[in-house]
């Protein structure tokens, strides 16, 4: 069985402690790897190793780091086969999801943060007869950069390209479910001449190695995405440290749907936007309000689509959906189905585990699942399911659908259906939340800002926010 290694120092390497984790497939759930389990032994040679490179690396023209990490994409790129099959194995999704997502993403992350750079500029102030005020932007030195399981490489790269094209050294940490593409990550830097120190990768459980790199003192900034409990205690711990902080949460995202939609558009956008990647994507929309003149069009036409789509092995080719990651996951969101049947909820189609035809027959399958009846306050409406369950719900007016999409603690993401421009505005205006889409669902340019407010999250990642979150910023006056 293959044995994961981190990557430190430009070397792949044992974890000091001796000791794995087993890796489970979702396909099958089985083992089919194993993996460091790190602890702050390993963090603290990973830092060694990023302090001695922070001159190396920061020193550099910004065209060399560009070109070191253009060669970076283009390392993945090639080898991009080999990378969609290890991610659709690790994660359990379908491998055209990651043929067509995740890896190409992962390339576009690297190469847009490889050119940004170039063009990243600060800003001066003229102070007229007095002098002039210009804005330096340094690189911060050692961040630290930890990532979730959903979307492993797409997510990781979204972290670590911001983090190294302002030239940082980085600490990081893939999700221990989901280990296996930032593993083969490490030799495709080593590849395109990355200097050594500069990237490092440590697998492990986040309260060993995770929480050892959000104590070290010497790791100045922290890049989370994952569960908003997590995310409380990092901000708790590293706020007395005075660490930058993003902080990228928990969703429980609305899908506004008004009569006057295209209903067709909407109706095959609305799938996708509640079950891809098996509704284990932050920004999917798990309630769906529906203006009640259309109400019953909208169950019966989305109810048919839903229970007809085809959940199977991750290598089927009709495949919409795969397995869920791991086998805890699945027994969660299963949970949910029977919380919201005693909340007074009737399932409408799915609900159940999929026993798929040998080898696959441990797998964590799930139907997806469309549950309607329920107050717009209850658990199931309120918390975070992560998984591939909506539920429907019908309002009448402007007013009771923005008093509903508004009740959680949640503000990632939100999508309204309409053809009235006006309508669109100024609901787009009093949705509390860090992005809309209208008319569209995860239309991403990487040069907007993307976070949430409320209970999800601190900060924004994309385009120059992250360039400016991974530097400090430095004034300098020259008198005249």
């Amino acid at each position: 069985m293959e044995k994961l290694q981190n990557f430190i120092n430009g070397k792949y390497c044992e974890p000091i402690g001796g000791q794995y984790i087993d890796n489970y497939e979702p396909a099958t759930g089985k083992v089919y790897s194993l993996i460091p389990n790190s602890d702050e032994r390993d963090v603290e040679l990973a830092v060694q190793a990023a302090e001695k490179a922070f001159p190396i690396w920061s020193g550099m023209s910004v065209e060399e780091r560009s070109e070191i990490l253009v060669r970076l994409s283009e390392g993945i790129e090639k080898r991009m086969d080999e990378f969609v099959a290890a991610e659709s194995k690790d994660n359990g999704k379908p491998l055209s999801l990651a043929a067509h997502v995740d890896i190409p993403r992962a390339v576009s992350n690297f190469h847009f943060f490889a050119t940004g750079i170039i063009h990243f500029s600060s800003e001066s102030h003229y102070m007229e007869g007095v002098g002039v005020n210009y804005t330096i932007r340094k690189p911060i030195g050692i961040v630290g950069c930890i990532s979730p399981w959903n979307l492993p490489l797409y997510l990781f790269s979204w972290k670590i390209a911001p983090a190294l094209a302002a030239g940082n050294c980085v600490v990081a940490k893939p999700s221990e479910i989901t280990p296996y593409t930032a593993y083969l990550l490490g030799q495709v830097a080593k590849d395109a001449g990355m200097p050594d120190g500069v990237l490092n990768i440590l697998h492990g459980l986040g309260g060993s190695v995770g929480d050892a790199i959000v104590k070290h003192p010497k790791i100045k900034a922290i890049s989370f995405t994952g569960g908003t409990k997590t995310g409380e205690y990092i901000a708790r711990t590293a706020a007395p440290m005075f660490k930058k902080l993003s902080l990228e949460l928990g969703g429980k995202n609305p899908n506004i749907i008004f009569a006057d939609c295209d209903f067709d558009d909407m109706l095959s956008t609305t799938l996708r936007s509640s079950f891809a990647n098996q509704g284990q994507i932050c920004l999917c929309g798990s309630r769906i309000f529906i203006e009640r003149t259309i109400y019953d069009k909208f169950k019966t036409a989305f109810v048919d689509k839903v229970s007809k789509t085809i959940v199977s092995n991750p290598e089927d080719p009709k495949a919409k959906l795969g397995a869920v990651v791991s086998q805890s996951h699945m027994e969660k969101v299963l949970s949910y189905v029977d919380l919201a049947i005693t909340e007074g909820g009737k399932v409408l189609t799915g609900g159940e585990r999929v026993i798929l035809d040998a080898p696959y027959e441990n797998g964590y399958y799930l139907r997806p699942t469309v549950i309607e009846g329920l107050a717009y306050d209850c658990r199931t409406n309120q918390e975070e399911i992560f998984g591939p369950v909506v539920t429907i719900t019908p309002f009448d007016t402007e007013e009771e659908v923005l008093m509903m999409a508004n009740s959680t603690q949640y503000g990632l993401a939100a999508t309204l259906w309409t053809s009235d421009l006006k309508r669109a505005h100024r609901m787009a205006d009093k949705i509390d939340s860090g992005i809309v889409w209208i008319n569209s669902w995860l239309v991403r340019d990487l040069r907007t800002p993307f976070g949430g407010v409320k209970a999800s999250g601190v900060g924004r990642e994309g385009g120059l926010e992250a360039l400016r979150f991974f530097t400090e910023p430095k004034n300098v006056f020259v008198k005249y």
